[in-house]
């Protein structure tokens, strides 16, 4: 299950992976916004990221104008790891090598081919493991206050 949330500027962009979502039948629940009236982006992020933490979601697919201003406050929910991508190798390496859990997209910047390609990449890749697995520890260990030196 898939966490998909939005602010006003993404809104027409969550639309269009909605849509791809259904039409992939893969499973998602949307926490918002419903409108392209404004609302602030913190408030999808942290609606989405719950979900994830709770385990109600496996990932989050976020949307604001840059994806700069969602992933920020997505990565303040503890166990998340959001990562703003715009291109098709950082969606997929973030989620080969940094075991994302939530991808941020900029629906100013990114069109919607380009995004659901982003989508796309980001639901299939699979975490590799092994040597990436130690730095993902040392993000959950800065996370939870521990010094790494």
């Amino acid at each position: 299950m898939i966490a998909l949330g939005s602010d006003h500027a993404g809104f027409p962009l969550k639309e269009e992976i909605r849509k791809f979502l259904e039409e992939n039948n893969i499973d998602y629940t949307d926490v918002g916004c419903y409108t392209p009236e404004s609302v602030d982006y913190a408030i999808s992020a942290q609606k989405a990221c719950d979900k994830v933490v709770s385990g109600e979601c496996d990932k989050a697919i976020l949307v604001c104008g840059t994806g700069i201003g969602i992933s920020m406050a997505a990565n303040k929910v503890k166990g998340i790891r959001a990562a703003a991508c715009s291109d098709y190798f950082g969606a997929k390496y973030t989620r080969l090598h940094n075991d994302a859990n939530c991808l941020c997209l900029g629906a100013r910047i990114t069109g919607v081919g380009e995004a659901l390609e982003l989508v796309d990449v980001f639901l299939h890749t699979e975490f590799e493991g092994g040597r990436h697995q130690r730095r993902i520890d040392q993000i959950m260990d800065i996370e939870n206050g521990e010094k790494l030196y």
